[in-house]
């Protein structure tokens, strides 16, 4: 059966990311995604220069479903921690939702492949931190209290990236928003 322009593409980066979920975290190679979609290594090439292409491919992805939500979050709402607690709230159910891309956030699923894509994870990391820095300002400007957004902008993103790391070190068992709004308050007093 033919397939659509891009969505042999769609399927094998679904299909990578699918393997990604498992909990034993086995090396992923071109043959093992091959035979998971019943296809040769040559028809992956067809869409795909390499690994690090089809990784670049899911990185994009992370990119344009976590900006797309944060831009949305920055435009609609006014007040300053709320957008940070809306911010770290996305970013931990994205995890939750897509445990396959944790792995990639967090590194673990880049290892040994080409070193752009870890830079790639570290701009993102920095874009997110500006915006949560960004957010802590105006939320300083709000409440009239001295903060300190590059600080606690660092330190959310750590939180952030903490959590997913013990998402993804625990089989994908603890939840990366099990106790986040009580941990949220307890960090800066983020209430709603």
């Amino acid at each position: 059966m033919a397939t659509k322009p891009g969505e042999r593409k769609q399927q094998i980066l679904e299909t990578l990311a699918k393997m990604l979920e498992s909990p034993k975290r086995e090396k992923i190679t071109t043959a093992a995604l091959a035979a998971k979609l019943d296809v040769s290594e040559a028809a992956l090439y067809r869409h795909f220069a390499g690994k690090a292409q089809m990784f670049e491919g899911l990185i994009e992805f992370i990119e344009q479903s976590l900006f797309g939500l944060i831009n949305k979050i920055s435009s609609e709402e006014q007040d300053g921690l709320k957008q940070v607690r809306r911010i770290i709230t996305i970013m931990l159910l994205f995890a939750e939702k897509n445990p396959g891309m944790t792995r990639v956030l967090i590194g673990d699923a880049l290892v040994n492949e080409d070193d752009r894509l870890q830079v790639r994870i570290n701009q993102l990391f920095d874009r997110v931190e500006s915006t949560l820095k960004q957010s802590l300002r105006i939320a300083e400007t709000q409440s009239g209290r001295k903060l300190n957004p590059e600080a606690q902008a660092n330190l959310l993103i750590c939180f952030v990236i903490g959590r997913w790391h013990q998402f993804a070190k625990s089989g994908f068992k603890r939840k990366p928003m099990e106790f986040v709004q009580d941990q949220l308050t307890l960090l800066y007093g983020l209430e709603e």
